[in-house]
């Protein structure tokens, strides 16, 4: 398949930073054994993995500025284009060996995504979109699932953890989708969550606390799939707010409806005593729980 002179530097780029992740992937997996452990390690490769990317844009396209998990923001010389990379997203899953983690470019003009890319060196999966142009999978068309009935659909979602995010909320979410959804997954990368919506694995996803390099390309991806993609408030601030939902037209908009209704369960909650049955137990969180 023929891509444009910009999705071939991407798509070049991701290549590179994902041969050297699957090379490490291999260390990881033999320092689960060691005694040293294998967290710094996945640090090192999270950082390469970015320069990587970063050198492999800059030969391209040296004046555009770019906004990467780990070397945060840059600001080029041409003020209309901007990278937005995550170089390893899934990365508690990587530090643990489990081969679900991906690169991921996306390339906004003007605070307008243009073109995407999801690669997971692990299957050599390749997700690409531009706008305008249809979401590809591997070079082979994608669209998203086509199903109405909730009680059919699989959902994807992030599980907020102690230290980080709304228990409380995230609960009553989770039960909602329970009661209305085949299934539920939560698979520790959002760049490849929003990927398989849009080639139909997932019916919808929706998640909370994320970060730009988190929803950049994944956005595209769906909303060229023939998806929907919106904040959880139904409207365009995904990037600004970090909440997300996605789907097709009824999925999206049933999700975005079980959302709002599960979040006013909490408010009724309040002024129970905490531990008489309700979730306000969740809120005290142990000391020392480790972060995802």
């Amino acid at each position: 398949m023929l891509h444009s002179a910009i999705l071939n530097v991407m798509i070049k780029a991701a290549y590179r930073a994902g041969k050297s992740l699957k090379r490490d992937l291999g260390e990881v997996e033999n320092l689960q054994v060691s005694l040293k452990g294998p967290r710094n390690f996945v640090t090192a490769a999270d950082r390469r993995a970015e320069e990587i990317v970063r050198q492999e844009l800059a030969k391209a396209r040296p004046d555009y500025g770019f906004l990467g998990e780990e070397g945060g923001a840059h600001a080029g010389a041409d003020k209309s284009h901007r990278w937005i990379v995550d170089p390893l997203d899934g990365t508690t899953n990587f530090l643990h060996g489990i081969p679900h983690f991906a690169v991921s470019i996306a390339l906004e003009r003007n605070g307008a995504i243009v073109a995407a890319l999801t690669y997971n060196p692990a299957n050599d999966e390749l997700f690409v979109a531009e706008r305008g142009k249809g979401a590809f999978l591997n070079d082979r068309r994608i669209r998203v699932a086509a199903r109405q009935r909730l009680a059919e659909a699989v959902v994807a979602c992030g599980l907020p953890h102690y230290g980080r995010g709304d228990l409380v909320l995230g609960r009553y979410e989770i039960a909602a989708a329970q009661q209305h959804y085949a299934g539920l997954r939560r698979f520790g990368a959002a760049t490849l969550d929003l990927a398989w919506v849009a080639a139909g694995r997932f019916d919808a996803f929706w998640e909370r606390d994320l970060l730009p390099w988190d929803l950049a390309a994944g956005m595209l991806l769906v909303r060229e799939a023939g998806g929907f993609v919106s904040d959880l408030d139904g409207g365009d601030a995904v990037l600004s707010k970090g909440h997300v939902a996605a789907g097709n037209d009824t999925m999206h908009r049933e999700l975005l409806r079980l959302i709002k209704e599960a979040g006013k369960e909490p408010a009724k909650e309040t002024g129970k005593e905490t531990g008489t049955g309700g979730l306000n137990v969740l809120q005290t969180a142990p000391a020392g729980r480790a972060q995802q």
